[in-house]
């Protein structure tokens, strides 16, 4: 991809020249490897492009790739193609990182038919009768499907972790059983892609601060939003280690800056768009012949 986000210059006088794409090379650094350094990505910064009014035109000029690429894998399923692929897209960052922000513009353009979200909230008393994994695989996405985890099995090894809600041999047993359930996801033909929204602490001050004040925002509210807040040391901590110990060549964690959600919303379009190109997605044979059915069309 090309390097900084500079628009090119157009062959034709006066037609506007077209912006080149994020450079996910540049940004590949954001792919969690060894030697990963959480306190060393800077939530600010924009890894790849700088110019957001051409990030936001790439933005909206990726729409409509991705949703035929969503919709060639979803007719996959549809039309019953063997070993049809399906995506797992995992999003964790602390409170008002902007995961919602993340479904509902990186996703906008999907057809909502293709899509499987669940949000993983504290678990019931019946959640906590089974292994941690229980509820996570019955929410794992059918082939042809985009699945979206807004929070995740990760809140098992973070939360629990930082609380202090399970001991820790069993947060240590929990890192390998994730390795293992992500493997098998993919080696029955899913793409795991892993996001981690970086925010900062002041950035998240402010976007509390705003759900506090507006009218419009207070259903995001959540008073124990400030009681995790006075944790964040403890966090960073837990998500070093749990992306260190996750991040794994079948499902790599990829951190994105996200004190600029212009960047975030971006840079994860891309790599969801990298994904699905990866993946060789053709549109299904028809299972009939199209001459007959054309005149069968035509004499009725």
């Amino acid at each position: 991809m090309a390097k900084n986000g500079k628009s090119g210059k157009s062959s034709k006088k006066g037609k506007k020249a077209q912006p080149n794409p994020v450079d996910l090379a540049e940004a590949r650094r954001l792919e969690v490897t060894a030697g990963f350094k959480l306190a060393e990505v800077d939530p600010d910064s924009t890894p790849g492009l700088s110019d957001r009014s051409v990030g936001e035109e790439l933005f909206v000029a990726r729409d409509a790739e991705l949703a035929e690429l969503q919709e060639r894998m979803y007719a996959q399923a549809r039309a019953d193609v063997p070993n049809a692929p399906s995506v797992l897209v995992i999003l964790q960052g602390m409170d008002a990182s902007g995961k919602g922000g993340i479904v509902r513009h990186v996703f906008g353009s999907v057809d909502p038919q293709g899509l499987q979200i669940a949000s993983f909230k504290r678990p019931t008393e019946e959640e906590l009768a089974h292994d941690f994994l229980w509820r996570i695989r019955k929410q794992v996405p059918k082939p042809g499907f985009i699945g979206i985890f807004d929070r995740s099995h990760y809140e098992d090894v973070l939360v629990q972790r930082v609380r202090g809600m399970a001991p820790p041999e069993e947060i240590e047993r929990r890192y390998d059983a994730i390795i293992d359930f992500e493997r098998e996801l993919v080696e029955s033909g899913t793409r795991v892609v892993k996001i981690m929204l970086h925010v900062g602490r002041d950035e998240q001050a402010k976007r509390l601060l705003e759900r506090i004040d507006r009218p419009d925002k207070h259903w995001k509210y959540n008073e124990g939003d400030i009681d995790e807040r006075e944790l964040w040391d403890e966090y960073a901590e837990a998500y070093q280690i749990a992306l260190e110990r996750t991040s794994t060549p079948e499902a790599p964690w990829w951190c994105i800056p996200a004190n600029k959600k212009w960047y975030a919303r971006l840079i994860v379009k891309a790599i969801l768009l990298e994904t699905l190109r990866g993946m060789d997605l053709e549109w299904p044979e028809a299972s009939f012949d199209p001459e007959v059915e054309r005149a069968r069309l035509a004499a009725s």
